[in-house]
């Protein structure tokens, strides 16, 4: 399996008021999407407006990283919401960012949840039904950014959105395919080089590493870098060139 091209997405706009959380127009230097926090884990408006214009300004892709009402954990503590209140709070933020994009001359492009919720809609059905509801609530044409073969892709399958699977540089994966959690150690990693090897097998092998040593499949179209992750820009730089030395192009695929 070899891919020609690939999106490189990084989690951005997550400053909030005086505390900055990674550097954002270095990392747009680099990527080609960029999932843009909508207030809810964190991000200011003042704050998410700027990193929207320089998105624009870039012709990044602007992609609403939707998330449970959660400042204080940064969005990675499950909430036991019911259906009603996810649908709303989903689609309250795609349409905040959406405003934000429109004035900087750009647009919402994609979706793609954040922490907790994207790693509980990988089995929990009411809340990926929610979710993939919320979403084509807003607009059918919306794709969203998710791990392959979850119970959120069947659910956005269903209600006829495009799914778009990636795969994250700066993760471990567990046997099974899953992320191992931030809870874990060597849940997150740090070697420069060591994890662009893992996004070129990813990419042009379709496989990947997990922690117990075994070889896993795994199907991508987009890789994320965490900008929060110490030496974000350093890692994304990296894989961009690694990319590039192997003939894959970056396109963003919204």
């Amino acid at each position: 399996m070899s891919a020609a091209t690939v999106d490189l997405n990084a989690d951005l706009g997550e400053s909030f008021g005086v505390w900055t959380l990674g550097d954002d127009d270095a990392m747009l230097d680099l990527i080609t999407s960029a999932n843009v926090a909508c207030g809810f884990h964190a991000g200011d408006p003042a704050g998410l407006r700027r990193v929207c214009r320089a998105a624009a300004e870039r012709n990044v892709k602007i992609g609403a990283q939707v998330s449970y009402r959660d400042l204080a954990g940064f969005g990675r503590r499950f909430m036991d919401v019911s259906s009603e209140d996810l649908i709303a709070d989903v689609m309250y933020q795609i349409g905040a960012l959406s405003a934000l994009a429109e004035d900087a001359g750009s647009r919402v492009s994609y979706v793609k949840p954040h922490g907790a919720l994207y790693n509980s809609i990988v089995t929990n059905r009411p809340q990926a039904y929610a979710v993939a509801e919320a979403v084509h609530a807003v607009d059918p044409r919306l794709p969203v950014l998710g791990l392959a073969d979850s119970v959120f892709f069947s659910a956005a399958a269903e209600v006829g959105l495009r799914t778009v699977p990636e795969a994250f540089a700066d993760r471990s994966y567990r046997p099974d395919g899953q992320l191992v959690s931030r809870r874990e150690r060597n849940a997150v990693l740090h070697d420069v080089d060591e994890i662009a090897e893992r996004v070129i097998a990813m990419v042009t092998k379709g496989r990947v590493d997990a922690v117990d040593g075994s070889i896993i499949p795994i199907t991508v179209e987009s890789i994320c870098v965490h900008g929060d992750s110490p030496g974000a820009v350093q890692i994304a730089a990296k894989v961009r060139e690694r990319l590039t030395e192997h003939g894959v192009a970056l396109t963003p695929f919204s």
